[in-house]
């Protein structure tokens, strides 16, 4: 069933046309991932079919019950409301038996809002994102528009989400550049290229693959294209003359072929090894630690980093990632420890968030103001020159930055922290923002790069692809090392859980094997109570009862207190504990009765 369709829309930002007359049907059951280089339109796409920007041209239709959840690029909250406020602002249960506001901070934990009551202010951007995605997952919707959900999340929130997004009933329509996640939760793709749709059946592999065919059969179409213009063109100029309309069609065919669009192959972003010379000496960590009004986020840590070190850190947000980059760099002291630099480091800081930029200046004096020109393996580069590669042509060098998209934004910055020819790539989240081109190419470049990399990301592709080693923060200050990518990581993490659960099962199975031996034993011994176990039989009885009767009072509070998510978590928690410690009761009975019987049997006395 047809839920929106757009048709024959089109939309310009100042001179470019980002959507250029664009058709699209939107149905029950699609999974869509919208792709396309940065500034091409994706966030604008999303805003229109989300009904907060008007196309220029062209129609929107969606059916009259047809409802649209939306979350934007950059979500701004409401600063007078709390956190929770926020959240359930204008939304009701649909059941009785829901509880929106337990939902909504079950969801906002998960995602590492722990105070719902606090109010946004001071939060930081990835929080408020966080937290308006929370706020869109609990809006009652068909279609679920969301712009990047998956930035700012780190992996086992994403792993959540795509958990929560596979079991989702609605539409989903989103712009994210996180390729696993395309993987595991997409079942359609629509590219945004030159400013038309392509629409690809299947997850991102099958984007891929179907892309790659597009692309061969347009270029092999221009390829015919161009072989028949030049044999008009030599027809022409041997002085065709229109003097018959046979002739005229043919003089015609030649304009159309002299006048249409050339095809190209895409560009891609490319980026040739720029790097200074790197001494012996690099960076020494020597016993650093560092924490925050008693918070310790890094505890006596120690490292010496090698020519070649790929290097990628990860970690829940806020455990002090970012907080190890900028005491590497000496942007902040450690509390003890030292960090020494050798004289010849040179460090590109690609930061989490782009610095400053002069929104007032032109793309191409921010790169001059690094370096006119720069030398790479293939000769002297110069600054345009770069810039063409990364996407950047002739018109759009001369552009303001300030008339850039976000992620056009990121991509410049970037080409500016390797114009400056750094042997050591810092990069924090270098995945926030960058399209799927210039992440694969980026990917490509630090294979080749000669110097150091630590990158802080929570993008599981981009670690598979560039960490050889990973340093996880697992809390308490510790960072433990791991050889290999991310997957490897995780697959040392599922070995070191399962190690640690067949150890616990054994230490169970042994402490259940001892009574039993020494039942045996009494058994043989002519069975009798110690003076504890008496006791114990003689009270037992009384102790169930005592805890069935709690049980039974902790589920009237529990039903009670079904709106209050606090006092439910607390009280489910007790009443859990409570029935573990009747278990153990009731099996400790079990044995006391068996082996007063036995005694009885013996002809004892108890």
């Amino acid at each position: 069933m047809n839920l929106l369709t757009i048709e024959g829309i089109s939309k310009s930002y100042t001179e470019k046309i980002l959507l250029n007359q664009v058709s699209l049907g939107i149905n029950e059951g699609d999974k869509i991932g919208i792709l396309g280089i940065n500034g091409t339109g994706k966030s604008t796409l999303l805003k229109v079919i989300a009904g907060v920007e008007e196309a220029d041209k062209g129609t929107v239709t969606k059916g009259k019950k047809v409802r649209i959840a939306y979350l934007p690029q950059t979500p701004v909250l409401e600063e007078n409301r709390t956190i929770l406020e926020n959240v359930v602002k204008g939304k009701k249960a649909e059941e009785e038996y829901r509880n929106l506001e337990g939902e909504a901070k079950a969801m906002l934990e998960r995602l590492g809002i722990l105070d719902s009551s606090a109010y946004p202010i001071f939060l930081s951007g990835g929080q408020k994102k966080r937290i308006a995605l929370v706020q869109a997952l609990l809006t009652p919707a068909d279609i679920l528009v969301l712009d990047e959900p998956t930035n700012h999340l780190d992996y086992e929130m994403t792993e959540w989400l795509e958990g929560y997004l596979n079991r989702y009933r609605g539409v989903l329509v989103m712009v994210t550049h996180d390729r696993y996640f395309l993987d595991k939760v997409t079942n359609r793709i629509i590219e945004i290229d030159r400013g038309k749709l392509y629409s690809y059946m299947g997850n991102y592999a099958k984007f891929v693959e179907g892309k790659a065919q597009r692309e061969e059969m347009i270029l092999a179409s221009e390829r015919k294209k161009k072989s028949l213009y030049r044999m008009e063109l030599e027809w022409m100029m041997r002085g065709a003359r229109a003097r018959s309309t046979k002739q005229k069609a043919h003089i015609q065919r030649f304009e159309q072929l002299r006048d249409r669009e050339k095809i190209s192959a895409d560009k891609s972003v490319e980026i040739q090894s720029v790097s200074s010379r790197l001494g012996r000496k690099t960076i020494e960590i020597n016993g650093i630690s560092k924490g925050f009004d008693g918070n310790i986020l890094i505890s006596e840590f120690s490292y010496i980093l090698l020519p070649g070190d790929r290097i990628g850190i990860v970690g829940s947000n806020g455990c002090g990632k970012s907080t190890l980059l900028k005491l590497i760099q000496g942007i902040l002291e450690p509390d003890s420890g030292t960090v020494e630099v050798g004289q010849t480091v040179k460090i590109g800081y690609f930061s989490q968030e782009n610095e400053a930029l002069d929104e007032t200046k032109r793309v191409i004096d921010y790169i001059r103001d690094v370096a006119e020109v720069i030398q790479t393996e293939d000769g002297t580069v110069t600054a345009s020159q770069m810039l063409e590669r990364f996407l950047f042509t002739g018109a759009m060098q001369y552009t303001l930055i300030g008339k850039l998209s976000g992620g056009e934004k990121r991509r410049l910055y970037l080409l500016r922290v390797l114009m400056e020819a750094p042997n050591i790539l810092i990069l924090d989240e270098p995945t926030n923002d960058l399209d799927i081109t210039t992440l694969t190419i980026l990917e490509d470049y630090l294979k080749e790069f000669e110097g150091i990399v630590l990158a802080v990301s929570h993008d599981r592709y981009f670690l598979d692809k560039m960490a050889e080693r990973i340093f996880a923060f697992e809390g308490n200050g510790i960072i433990r090392q791991y050889e290999g990518n991310f997957s490897d990581y995780k697959a040392a993490l599922t070995t070191q859980t399962q190690v640690q659960q067949n150890q616990q099962k054994q230490d169970e199975e042994k402490e259940t094997e001892k009574p039993l031996k020494n039942s045996w034993k009494k058994k043989e011994e002519k069975p009798k109570f110690r003076y504890a176990e008496k006791k114990e039989y003689e009270s037992i009885e009384g102790e169930i009862a005592q805890l069935e009767t709690q049980i039974a009072k902790l589920e009237e509070e529990i039903n009670q207190y079904a709106a209050d998510y606090e006092k439910l978590r607390i009280l489910t928690e007790e009443k859990e504990e409570t029935e573990r410690i009747l278990e153990e009761k009731m099996e400790r009975w079990v044995y006391l009765n068996d082996l007063a019987e036995q005694i009885l049997e013996a002809g004892g006395r108890l």
